[in-house]
């Protein structure tokens, strides 16, 4: 694999194979068009729906934090007409074909995707390639969608167990642009205009900086041909640019340790106890996922059997890893009654240095890794999360990896490779932070 070239090494007006058939992948093709746009699908002939997405290589973590939350505002208004159709059109043509269709903004990135029935496949590209191509901004639609984002970031302040994520991530990463939140703030969307938005638009959507992925019972050519009619205009002024590479490695980024409370009238207390993790192409990243697995990824767990089954200290307790291409952190979240949350902290972090100590039980390795492999293949099988995945290999990764691939470097992790990261990670400052009815300043 290593001597397929990446996008921005592909010759322009050319075809790859990137992954054969028959190694728990379909056929996976790339293009890379004139002007940079590429174009990767797989062919999945033994089903009825094809997934069609257009990603842009630019998320939250790319905003300065006077503009915090352009990339998602732009999301919104995408949706919001084009020189073609107005906002009731778009949403009308994919509704007439039951399709599944919606957008995301992440730390790194932006999806606009939509699921049809494969038949319906060209209806989708037409549709959301226009979006994307060709959105108007209508500065009456940026004024209505100010504040159905102000609505946005209410309703997560209303949610404590969303909000724990982005006051830990604040904390941990502090105000820089991984620290802040994808929505923006009150503050920023307010100021916002409409002009700062189109620049957005003007320099994060061009050919290089745009992906296509599809997968289903569909035909590599075919899509190439109708992405092509939608994009030619942008193609054309792109002239001869690359596709942009893949976004690996990075600085060193600085990670905060201590504790950060944010004191609030709920119910329940949110805690997440978390420490600097590895960046997504660390090879080690497969070992720390068996170890997230091991400690807090499933009933039989030891978290869960610890905090929840033995001592009825909270009804959801987990662990996990975040990955970006220059760092993670390890997190712990649990939920519980607000006068439980000292021994709960007590529990996790006797049971963190235990890992951090001595690894993980032979069992213990065998169980996570099977639990891993079976998810990791049913969540595959979809048209959509095949999709998915060929749009996050080509923004975060040397190469594309076959679900056969992923299986077997799982299946080489060992206890001793469990041990090594875990006595690395979890033996780095810890960091937390705590939604809760509590006094400021108090401890945990």
């Amino acid at each position: 694999m290593s001597s397929v070239p990446i996008a921005a090494e592909q010759e322009p007006g050319s075809t790859i194979t990137l992954l054969e058939p028959g190694d728990g992948s379909g056929l996976v093709r790339r293009t890379v068009l004139p002007g940079g746009l590429r174009v990767v699908t797989e062919a999945m002939p033994g089903v009825r729906s094809a997934a069609f997405g257009i990603s842009a290589t630019t998320g939250s973590r790319d905003e300065d934090g006077e503009h915090a939350g352009a990339a998602h505002f732009l999301e919104h208004l995408l949706f919001k007409g084009t020189r073609r159709r107005d906002a009731m059109e778009i949403s009308a043509l994919l509704d007439s074909v039951g399709a599944d269709h919606n957008a995301y903004t992440t730390k790194e990135h932006t999806c606009y995707y939509a699921k049809v029935l494969d038949r319906d496949l060209p209806l989708a590209i037409d549709v959301v390639g226009d979006m994307v191509a060709n959105s108007v901004l209508d500065p009456g639609e940026v004024e209505t969608e100010r504040g159905v984002i102000l609505e946005e970031i209410a309703m997560n302040e209303d949610e404590p167990g969303d909000l724990i994520d982005d006051v830990f991530a604040a904390h941990v990463y502090g105000d820089t642009a991984l620290g802040r939140p994808i929505l923006g703030t009150n503050e920023t969307i307010a100021k916002l205009s409409r002009d700062r938005i189109f620049e957005q638009y003007r320099d994060a959507y061009v050919p290089g900086e745009l992906i296509v992925a599809a997968a289903g019972n569909l035909d590599h050519d075919t899509v190439v041909e109708q992405v092509r009619a939608v994009f030619a205009e942008q193609s054309a002024a792109a002239g001869d640019a690359r596709p942009a590479r893949p976004r690996i490695g990075g600085g060193p980024v600085a990670v905060h340790a201590g504790s950060r409370l944010v004191s609030r009238d709920t119910e329940q207390a949110h805690l997440i106890l978390g420490r600097e993790g590895l960046p997504r192409t660390d090879p080690r990243w497969y070992a720390l996922r068996v170890l997230g697995s091991a400690l807090g990824g499933g009933m039989s767990s030891r978290l869960f059997q610890e905090v929840r089954e033995k001592r009825g200290l909270a009804y959801s307790v987990q662990a996990f890893h975040n990955s970006y291409a220059d760092t993670g952190v390890f997190q712990v979240y649990a939920g519980c009654l607000p006068d439980k949350i000292d021994e709960v902290l007590s529990v996790c972090r006797e049971e963190l240095a235990k890992a951090a100590a001595s690894g993980i039980s032979p069992e213990e390795l065998e169980r996570a890794k099977g639990q891993i492999k079976g998810s990791w293949v049913l969540g595959t099988e979809g048209s959509n999360s095949r999709m998915g995945r060929l749009t996050v290999h080509e923004l975060g990764y040397p190469r594309h990896f076959s679900l056969d691939d992923d299986l077997a470097l799982f299946d080489a992790v060992t206890a001793d490779d469990v041990a090594e990261v875990a006595a690395e990670v979890l033996g780095r400052p810890e960091a937390l932070a705590v939604i809760g009815p509590y006094d400021e300043g108090r401890s945990f």
